[in-house]
């Protein structure tokens, strides 16, 4: 069995869930994944926000046209009248649930169960579309089976224990859909498994069920080799290695989430990345093969804060190292680069939320120099540090200023720090010499 997944764009209009029903009707049982209508997350976060603010008649606002605008997708998208009414009746009820949220004192809990209800809402009304179309369709719900645990990784043996009883006791279907992106955390309470976590889910139960495969079905054919929101000229990659979309996912790609391939990639079960709106497109095929070497790929993560450390003796001075480690374990703060010379340490963090409290930390030992407005550009490509034209890489930008490299860490990335304002430059120039074979 194969499990799709479809995202927002995919089931934001009535022209794109018609898409869907073509794609998804082909005779074979499939496990659907799908994400909330495009917008629909934002909208609740925007609600969320307000009631953390003390805002509830502002809030109550954004319900009320929220829900307006489900009432006229539905009118638009389910003629049958007692399918209509019903599932209208399951919208009012939801958005009943979010006015009475507004008068909530807020709290984490409150707020991932306002953000989770657009998973809800798109599912069983695509499911009752469906059902009106004549398809066999069942509602499986994530939130009976899927689950973090403390460290916010999937439970694995609680998924693949509890999805099978769910999908035992469900009545037999050719095409079963469930919730991307919503889960229960370790205490029970409904939590989620953050922005693009629809991919993570399908992956998962991929891995739960050993799909044959998994399919991420989006509005563009394919993981791009460089960024077409700032690039001219992309092209889809037809095949990348598990660790080659790994590292792109990490590094910026948005067409993944970041563990996407993470559950899957140990029993070799291949994703492919396919686009709702062209789906004849062959797409990105993500497997456990190796193509050719060299860059296949480049990707750009933003909001990045460079951190230099500078001891008062060399590096080699016992504990040094591990008193800077252990100031960002206690923070919870995670690296993405790393660099050392004689006397000073120079890493990069995305999440400065605590970075205050690190650099005071490490202001009691050594010399702290902070830059902001950074970000990461990677190279991406099957053993590319070993590669024959890898230093060319290095005569394309020599008129960029580059804060670190990451090099050799990895055999399939090479990374480079630069200020965030030459990004779109730099991703320019890469684009032009490494795929439009310029000469140097």
């Amino acid at each position: 069995m194969k499990v799709l997944k479809f995202g927002g764009t995919s089931v934001g209009s009535i022209e794109n869930i018609t898409n869907v029903k073509s794609i998804i009707n082909d005779g074979t049982k499939k496990i659907v994944v799908l994400s909330a209508m495009s917008g629909t997350t934002n909208r609740l976060v925007a609600i969320s926000n307000d009631i953390s603010e003390g805002l509830s008649d502002k809030a109550i606002e954004k319900i009320k046209a929220l829900h307006e605008t489900y009432f006229i997708t539905i009118d638009s998208l389910i003629s049958n009248p007692d399918l209509n009414s019903n599932v209208k009746d399951y919208v009012s009820n939801v958005f009943n649930f979010l006015i009475e949220c507004a008068y909530q004192s807020f709290s984490k809990v409150l707020e991932n169960n306002i953000v989770a209800q657009g998973e809800l809402l798109s599912t069983y009304m695509v499911n009752a579309y469906l059902n009106q179309e004549g398809i066999r369709s069942a509602l499986l719900p994530a939130l009976s089976f899927m689950r973090i645990d403390s460290a916010n990784e999937p439970n694995m043996d609680y998924i693949k224990t509890h999805f099978d009883s769910v999908f035992k006791a469900t009545s037999e279907a050719d095409i079963y859909i469930t919730q991307g992106f919503i889960c229960i955390d370790d205490n029970d309470e409904v939590s989620n498994l953050q922005r693009g976590g629809s991919d993570y889910t399908a992956t998962i139960i991929g891995a739960a069920i050993q799909a044959e495969e998994v399919q991420i079905w989006t509005d563009i054919d394919g993981m791009h080799n460089n960024d077409p929101r700032h690039v001219e000229n992309t092209k889809p990659i037809s095949n990348l290695s598990f660790d080659e979309a790994a590292e792109l996912a990490y590094f910026g790609a948005k067409i993944l989430h970041p563990q996407t391939v993470t559950p899957v990639r140990k029993d070799c079960i291949p994703v492919r990345l396919k686009n709702t709106m062209a789906p004849e497109a062959y797409g990105t095929l993500i497997s456990n093969a190796t193509s050719e070497n060299g860059v296949k790929a480049i990707a750009a993560k933003d909001n990045i804060t460079a951190i230099k450390i500078k001891s008062g003796r060399m590096l080699q001075a016992h504990g040094f190292l591990r008193k800077v480690f252990e100031i960002f374990e206690t923070y919870e703060t995670s690296i993405d680069m790393i660099t050392t010379s004689e006397v000073a340490v120079s890493l990069t963090i995305d999440d400065d939320k605590n970075l205050d409290k690190i650099v005071a930390e490490l202001e009691t030992f050594s010399l702290v120099d902070v830059d902001n407005n950074q970000s990461i550009v990677c190279l991406v490509g099957h053993s590319i540090v070993n590669h024959q034209d890898t230093y060319k890489l290095f005569q394309i930008l020599q008129d960029v200023k580059i804060r670190m490299i990451s090099y050799g860490g990895s055999k399939n990335n090479i990374s480079l720090l630069i200020n965030s304002k030459d990004k779109i430059n730099t991703l320019q120039q890469l684009n032009d010499y490494l795929f439009e074979l310029v000469t140097l």
